[in-house]
């Protein structure tokens, strides 16, 4: 029987908390880029709708990794969700909290990931049910504001950060107490060949685990 998507979430988080985003896949891509990824321990797939046919994307790596959780980022409203939900993706990650992406992504059996920034906005999208909180952009924030964070939120929530981060910065971050990472133009930038995708995964995973 297959694990659920919030099983594979959180077990994803255990194991390698890192997110994949996939600003600018194309379909035709995806594949040979998912390989990669996928083969360097990523489990966690995102293409944003802002790509290329990002459902199309979404729908071949969800055929061609199913051990993996895919789905989409800057997903704004719940009419997208929706759309996701029928290319067979399970994680929604937004940029921003929007209280019907969050309530309609949980009815769905999906997984919640919105944006956040401030302890208000925190609350309140744990309250709508999400199951993650992506710290965004994480260049206006601090480890110290992730430690702050934590201090306060309900013990065991999985703050990530995302933005500007890359092999070279992970360390205060996690020491911080971040529960994983979203890489963007530091793994994947629109036209990396899967070689170069394959060096940037192996640096940052080895980072991590470091």
């Amino acid at each position: 029987m297959t694990a659920s998507p919030l099983a594979r979430f959180q077990a994803a988080l255990r194991e390698l908390p890192l997110i994949a985003i996939l600003r600018g896949l194309t379909p035709a891509e995806a594949p040979a880029i998912g390989d990669v990824l996928v083969e360097a321990g990523f489990r966690l797939l995102e293409v944003p709708l802002n790509s290329p046919s990002p459902l199309d994307s979404i729908a071949v790596l969800r055929k061609r990794f199913p051990q993996a959780l895919v789905g989409a980022g800057t997903v704004l409203t719940a009419q997208e969700v929706g759309e996701v939900a029928s290319a067979g993706g399970e994680l929604v990650v937004a940029p921003n909290f929007d209280r019907e992406v969050v309530v309609e992504t949980v009815r769905r059996g999906m997984v919640s990931v919105p944006g956040i920034m401030t302890p208000t906005e925190a609350f309140a999208a744990l309250a709508a049910g999400a199951h993650g909180l992506k710290l965004f952009p994480a260049e206006l924030a601090s480890p110290a504001v992730v430690k702050a964070l934590l201090a306060v939120l309900p013990r065991g929530t999985p703050l990530i950060p995302v933005g500007g981060l890359g092999a070279g910065n992970l360390r205060e971050w996690q020491a911080a107490g971040a529960a994983g990472f979203g890489l963007g133009s530091s793994l994947y930038r629109p036209g990396d060949d899967a070689v170069t995708v394959r060096a940037k995964a192996s640096a940052i995973v080895a980072a991590y685990r470091a």
